[in-house]
């Protein structure tokens, strides 16, 4: 990790491809948020970098910016299958865009899969960093994000 990265790590015990099922469908991602900011989806599940869909958010779980409900698209800038998911989040009234990335690493261990969840904000653009404390979303979220994956697969509660 560095000082513009986090990364956590959970080993799930399901494989690799089951996970990154989960990872590409939007619902998914709505499904095991822990920060408590993404209310619903909107787009098919993604299969390759480029794909794009819609997170409908609320920024006032954090309570740190008054933006209160407001829709964002997801890009996806890494797929390597039953690996590596990757994205940023883009906005039409965000310019330049913000630049940060989050991604699983999925790698498979004899128990199941090594999940590493990580949020990366070393490419956000100087005028973001001015009016926005990094990280975003702390450590705690992401770890926890990991707990609700490994009780929705347990559970088989995956979309």
């Amino acid at each position: 990790m560095s000082e513009q990265r986090i990364e956590v790590q959970r080993t799930i015990p399901v494989s690799t491809s089951v996970i990154f099922s989960l990872l590409c469908d939007p619902d998914g991602h709505v499904q095991i948020d822990a920060s408590g900011m993404l209310m619903s989806s909107e787009g098919p599940p993604v299969t390759q970098a480029g794909d794009t869909f819609l997170v409908h958010m609320d920024r006032e779980a954090l309570n740190d910016i008054p933006l209160g409900q407001y829709t964002v698209s997801i890009r996806i800038t890494t797929f390597v299958r039953d690996l590596e998911i990757a994205w940023t989040i883009e906005h039409p009234l965000i310019d330049p865009p913000m630049g940060y990335v989050y991604g699983y690493v999925l790698e498979p261990v004899e128990s199941g899969t090594l999940v590493t969840s990580y949020y990366d904000w070393s490419n956000v653009h100087e005028a973001h960093r001015t009016r926005i404390n990094f990280p975003v979303i702390p450590e705690a979220s992401l770890r926890a994000t990991l707990g609700i994956l490994a009780r929705t697969l347990s559970r088989g509660d995956a979309p």
